[in-house]
């Protein structure tokens, strides 16, 4: 197996990396939250691999549940997150408004939602997960290599 981050983490790893305890990873895969999308559980013994990808949806979502969001609505939020962005859920704001929550992908939609009397409570800038993601693989797992990012003006 090569250092690079390709292979896969272990369910530890994962769980170590994005700040939650194996049993929330555990539940969030049995539940269909995140499933590990290099090898998922096949019965007792199996070991599940996440990518990397997997890491940033589960940062986002631990990242959504500091906020103060239910689970039951970070999966409603994470369902639409999917389903409009596809896979790249590190490219917007969400802004959460009392029990709702909006995706927003520049500054200026944030000063309109605002301008409309919106009441917002939180704003949650998901690029910032990626750079928490990368630097605790760092950390803990020096050997290991994180994906080049493209390119972003930076």
């Amino acid at each position: 197996m090569t250092s690079g981050s390709d292979d896969g983490f272990s369910g530890k790893q994962a769980a170590e990396i994005v700040g939650i305890t194996y049993r929330q990873l555990d539940y969030w895969a049995r539940t269909d939250l995140v499933r590990p999308a290099i090898a998922d559980a096949k019965g007792s013994g199996s070991r599940r691999l996440y990518s990397y990808r997997n890491l940033l949806e589960l940062k986002t979502i631990k990242t959504l549940l500091d906020a103060g969001i239910k689970l039951e609505s970070v999966r409603e939020v994470f369902r639409y997150l999917r389903e409009n962005l596809g896979e790249d859920v590190t490219t917007v704001n969400l802004v959460i408004s009392g029990n709702r929550s909006v995706l927003v992908r520049s500054g200026e939609e944030i000063i309109d939602l605002l301008r409309q009397g919106q009441g917002v409570l939180n704003i949650l800038p998901l690029a910032g997960v990626q750079d928490e993601v990368d630097a605790k693989i760092v950390e803990l797992f020096p050997s290991r290599s994180v994906p080049v990012r493209a390119a972003s003006g930076e």
